[in-house]
């Protein structure tokens, strides 16, 4: 098992130009593991972990509902972002400046093949990274991402979350509201969940926070978990 991670920081990046990138990473591995099969190899997969931060983006899972977004056309082009349906789970989020953003392509058959116990373990990367900054992140039942204060009428979502996988190979991942413009949210149904709030670090924490630390302790959290043997800075 190839338990190494090459690790690309994109930066900022248009959307819909990395979620092709991530198709791309995705389909590469595929096909290693499809020759392998086929052909009795034993190519070993590569894995990799993208960051990166992008311009206003809506985006609607395929089992979304479009009356989650709540702008027209216009009203999306005067706010400066664009939409896009895409083909992780979950319903509707939003992307955008001070966000950080976690794209895993990982080859789960070199760490473990459990889809549920992956998406727990990116939660716990989160809630493991937001303890460092003093917030007690928690999950919610039937619901995936990272929340302050469930079970009360005060529950926020600080970091959603968002798969997909074919033959055991991840993309998309998580988005981790750090110096995010809360605003943004106004305009959807985040998740498609009525009535719980939106929350940021910043706004948790009364101060901005160093995006660059963050990034390092979820990394730090991310190898622990995945007992990850080295991250390859590409």
């Amino acid at each position: 098992m190839n338990r190494k991670i090459h690790l690309t920081d994109l930066s900022v990046k248009d959307y819909k130009k990395t979620w092709d990138y991530q198709s791309e990473l995705l389909q590469q591995i595929v096909d290693i593991k499809i020759d392998n099969r086929r052909n009795n190899n034993n190519n070993s997969t590569p894995n990799h972990f993208l960051f990166v931060e992008h311009p206003h983006v809506y985006t609607l899972g395929k089992s979304g509902d479009m009356s989650n977004l709540l702008l027209n056309e216009n009203q999306l082009k005067e706010k400066g972002a664009t939409f896009y349906k895409i083909n992780r789970g979950g319903d509707i989020t939003y992307h955008g400046p001070g966000q950080i953003v976690g794209y895993p392509i990982l080859d789960l058959e070199n760490f473990f093949t459990d889809i549920h116990k992956y998406l727990r373990f990116l939660e716990e990367a989160i809630i493991l990274t937001i303890a460092e900054y003093g917030l007690k992140g928690t999950r919610s039942e039937g619901e995936t991402g990272v929340w302050l204060d469930v079970g009360t009428p005060f529950a926020r979502k600080i970091c959603a979350m968002g798969i997909r996988s074919s033959r055991w190979v991840t993309m998309h991942g998580f988005a981790l509201n750090a110096n995010v413009n809360l605003g943004y949210f106004d305009n959807i149904i985040p998740c498609g969940i009525r009535g719980k709030a939106v929350t940021s670090m910043e706004v948790e924490l009364g101060k901005k926070v160093e995006i660059e630390g963050v990034k390092a302790k979820i990394l730090k959290h991310i190898k622990t978990l995945f007992e990850v043997e080295e991250f390859i800075i590409s």
